[in-house]
């Protein structure tokens, strides 16, 4: 059986009502049987839209209506599949050495660069200090700088949901924007989660 034909079948059973679509919590107590305990914020930004009008923008819900279709579903495994072996690539050569099933955030920050997210050091502690530092749940939720695959995968889906708000902004594809304030204060707030 292929991967979509298998896939299929885990959105039907996830898909109670036959509707179609699956919505957050749906998808949410689907990824906890699979051990991924991702908070419900966090796959609500998965597949919600963030925001209206210009600066909108999707992780996969590419038709705006608030739920996951199935082909939505399939760009979202193909990120978490991608996410999850660069994650695991680094997390096995560790546990062969080391024996740990987590990352430091040295090699999160390698992961992350293997992933594509070009951040810089100050940019990329300064994410995880302000995460550490507020009441939201923090992508190393032991505080002692470990990281776990869920965790990773919330962090991914932070820096690719701010990815894409920035990308929203910059027409002209030169890696910079100018903001107003109305502008940066939307951002702002559309980047929490």
């Amino acid at each position: 059986m292929d991967n979509a034909v298998l896939l299929r079948e885990w959105f039907d059973r996830v898909d109670a009502g036959r509707t179609g679509n699956i919505t957050a919590p749906q998808l949410q107590s689907a990824l906890a049987v699979g051990n991924l305990n991702i908070s419900l914020s966090v796959v609500q930004q998965m597949i919600s839209s963030i925001g209206t009008g210009f600066g909108a923008c999707r992780m996969y819900d590419f038709d705006g209506n608030g739920t996951m279709s199935f082909e939505e579903f399939l760009a979202l495994n193909k990120f978490l599949q991608k996410v999850q072996s660069a994650f695991c690539a680094l997390e096995s050569f560790l546990v062969n050495f080391r024996g740990r099933g987590f990352l430091t955030l040295e090699e999160v920050y390698e992961a992350l660069i293997k992933l594509g997210f070009s951040l810089d050091s100050p940019a990329f502690y300064t994410v995880c200090e302000l995460r550490l530092g507020s009441e939201a749940p923090s992508f190393d939720k032991s505080k002692k700088g470990m990281v776990h695959l869920d965790e990773f995968i919330s962090l991914c889906i932070f820096v690719q949901s701010a990815r894409n708000l920035f990308n929203s902004f910059d027409t002209s594809k030169q890696g910079r924007v100018t903001l107003d304030f109305n502008q940066f204060i939307y951002c702002t707030a559309n980047c929490r989660i």
